[in-house]
């Protein structure tokens, strides 16, 4: 069911409290300076449509995993300068979340101002979905939006709870756009579709598998994720990365798929304790050895997998190809994310599912050159494969 968004609110918002759950869990450098804006980019377009219609923004946002205490490394203070300079406008931090502080300058909140809260992790009912807590920051709004997409997949108290209390409820621009592009996939999308998937583990994705092994013509596999296959296809695999428990999931998958579900044929492989690209070495998939770990896909298999995702009108990619955080294990990455920018210059449709998958097309420069990079790689696996999430389902139907 669609939800209804921002645009649907009233021209006016009068002053209105918009208690706006957000998701700035960027990551932070050693000296707690903020390393990547682009969570917080993504949110100024609902926060401009606010303030320009009168609304004083109240965010909400977790970073990082406190646990329900404070931990002041994980703190969103380093956020607040970062956001003003790139909204322009007054952010104001207060270092408390469901107190009578942050209700106060909620209420203080001048028009054109933006206040924003601190951790809602830090707080011990807020992964629980606690109620009381819920209703505590319910106080602090009088409408709520959920622009948080990375954060929506979550049952917890300042993503789903909140909305018990306040209406309107409603999706931010940032959560719209995304379910528009995911729905575009799950929806009905234009042949051929492929799947790229990559990254570790195969539990996090098996009901992503058991969706695209009936909607997609060709799935790819690679990163750590295809060891676990090429076990279940009998074939050693030194000391690769492998997902033991899983590798009976991926026979049955490999049976199920038949040919629209391809593995590397060759593979980069290297000392993984090590990782050190001058001592790697190409090898056909059958002839891992047994001292050494898969840590790419090889060239024949970018070429293959390059080939095909160019001649498609679809793509979904979710997980990079190897060890792309390293240098000499990201030409797989690179090469899948170069072949998806050519399909996007082509007239393709294709979709990045956040996590490294988006940190590996922005390192390669080609963000703005494929149709959407999401902001959530868990909420977007979990769309695509039940088409609810728990957020959504909390806001008012459209």
């Amino acid at each position: 069911m669609k939800r209804r968004d921002v645009t649907g609110l009233a021209p006016t918002l009068d002053g209105s409290r918009v208690l706006m759950r957000v998701d700035y869990n960027v990551p932070l450098e050693p000296d707690g300076s903020v390393s990547d804006t682009a969570r917080i980019e993504a949110t100024l377009p609902t926060l401009r449509a606010i303030l320009d219609r009168g609304g004083r923004p109240v965010l909400l946002s977790h970073l990082g995993r406190p646990k329900g205490k404070v931990v002041p490394s994980m703190s969103l203070a380093p956020v607040a300068p970062i956001l003003a300079d790139r909204l322009g406008a007054v952010v104001r931090f207060v270092p408390s979340t469901d107190t009578d502080e942050a209700l106060a300058a909620s209420e203080d909140l001048s028009p054109g101002e933006v206040l924003l809260l601190e951790n809602t992790r830090f707080l011990p009912g807020e992964t629980g979905n606690d109620p009381d807590l819920a209703a505590r920051l319910a106080r602090l709004g009088d409408l709520f939006v959920n622009d948080a997409f990375g954060s929506t997949h979550r049952a917890h108290a300042s993503v789903v709870g909140v909305a018990d209390h306040l209406r309107p409820a409603v999706a931010g621009l940032l959560v719209a756009k995304e379910i528009d592009a995911l729905s575009g996939i799950r929806e009905g999308c234009e042949s051929p579709f492929v799947v790229i998937l990559g990254g570790a583990k195969i539990g996090d994705k098996i009901g992503l598998l058991e969706t695209f092994l009936r909607l997609a013509d060709v799935v790819l596999i690679g990163g750590a994720m295809a060891n676990t296959f090429l076990r279940a296809r009998g074939l050693d695999t030194g000391r690769s990365l492998v997902e033991a428990d899983a590798v009976e999931i991926a026979g049955r998958f490999l049976e199920s798929g038949g040919d629209r579900l391809r593995l590397p044929s060759d593979l980069v492989v290297a000392d993984p304790a090590a990782a050190d690209a001058s001592s790697a070495r190409i090898v056909d998939a059958a002839d891992i050895p047994p001292d050494l770990a898969a840590l790419d896909i090889g060239p024949a298999t970018r070429e293959a997998f390059a080939s095909i995702v160019r001649e498609a009108r679809t793509v979904f990619w979710n997980g990079p190809m190897g060890l792309f955080e390293k240098s000499g294990f990201d030409d797989g990455t690179v090469s899948v994310a170069r072949a998806v920018a050519e399909c996007t210059a082509a007239g393709g449709f294709t979709v990045i599912g956040g996590g490294d998958s988006a940190a590996a097309v922005r390192q390669a420069g080609l963000a703005d050159s494929v149709s959407h990079v999401s902001t959530g790689g868990g909420a977007s696996l979990e769309y695509l494969a039940h088409g609810a999430l728990p957020g959504l389902e909390a806001l008012d139907p459209a």
